[in-house]
């Protein structure tokens, strides 16, 4: 486990720590497990920005804009360079080593571009919304944790695009019930949180509700995707994984953002 937590630090965040001591496919399974923890502690780090501005009296735009920055400060960008490549070597409209060829290319097409500009864009309107409603901190934590849940879920049966890198570590390190339990906890935990909220107009069971929707919606938008992906790219490759956060993280803020305003 502490090589586990070591692996899921280096991979998915700046945070100064040594890589494990021992890196084969066991520790990988486990790290990807851990997944959503790391998510967790990285929004309760933007969580505390946007605390911090809301004090200071900064508009709720541009706290939202400052989070989300944040956030892609402290994952390196990984998730978001995953977006644009996957996105890139979709749109050309080849077979999976060619679209495998073109993900790899350091340049970034204007598809990717423009989906790298649009899902920033929906992410800080969502989250500028549920900071206006006084629930930014515990939206961010709902959708941050639901979009690496997407990556754990994506490594239980899903088979590796090529025998390295990234992808060929975590395929398939994950043990079936894993992510349905790691769901059910993140549900109930959101559902707690949002039914406690005293600044709701709404019942509890509504707001609870309106979690349960972020998480369910976010994680079956990414599977879906995961489909279409893995039958283009021909298995799962790290660019995969960090499109496949990105769009469970984007939904789940939307679905937040909607419910915010009726809950």
């Amino acid at each position: 486990m502490p090589d586990a937590l070591r692996l899921a630090l280096t991979t998915l965040t700046i945070a100064p720590v040594r890589g494990p001591a021992r890196l084969d496919r066991r520790t990988a399974g486990w790290a990807m497990v851990l997944a959503p923890a790391v998510g967790l502690a990285l929004a309760l780090t933007a969580g505390g920005l946007v605390y911090l501005l809301r004090v200071a009296g900064a508009p709720n735009l541009l706290a939202a804009a400052l989070d989300i920055g944040l956030l892609a400060l402290l994952t390196r960008g990984l998730h978001l360079d995953g977006l644009v490549d996957v996105v890139d070597g979709l749109a050309s409209y080849k077979d999976p080593e060619g679209t495998r060829a073109v993900m790899k290319r350091p340049d970034a097409g204007p598809l990717g571009v423009s989906a790298l500009v649009l899902v920033l864009v929906v992410q800080v309107a969502a989250l500028a919304s549920a900071v206006g409603q006084h629930r930014g901190t515990l939206s961010l934590c709902v959708a941050v944790m639901t979009g690496r849940l997407a990556v754990t879920a994506a490594c239980v049966r899903v088979p590796a695009a090529v025998p390295e890198g990234l992808g060929a570590l975590v395929a398939r390190t994950v043990r079936a019930g894993v992510p349905s339990a790691l769901c059910g906890l993140l549900v109930a935990g959101g559902a707690v949180a949002l039914a406690a909220d005293p600044d709701a107009a709404r019942g509890p069971l509504l707001r609870a509700g309106l979690a349960a929707a972020a998480v369910l919606l976010g994680l079956l938008v990414a599977r879906v995707v995961r489909g279409h992906v893995v039958r283009r790219v021909g298995g799962l490759t790290g660019d995969v994984l960090g499109a496949l956060n990105e769009v469970a993280t984007t939904v789940a803020l939307v679905v937040l953002a909607l419910g915010a305003v009726r809950a």
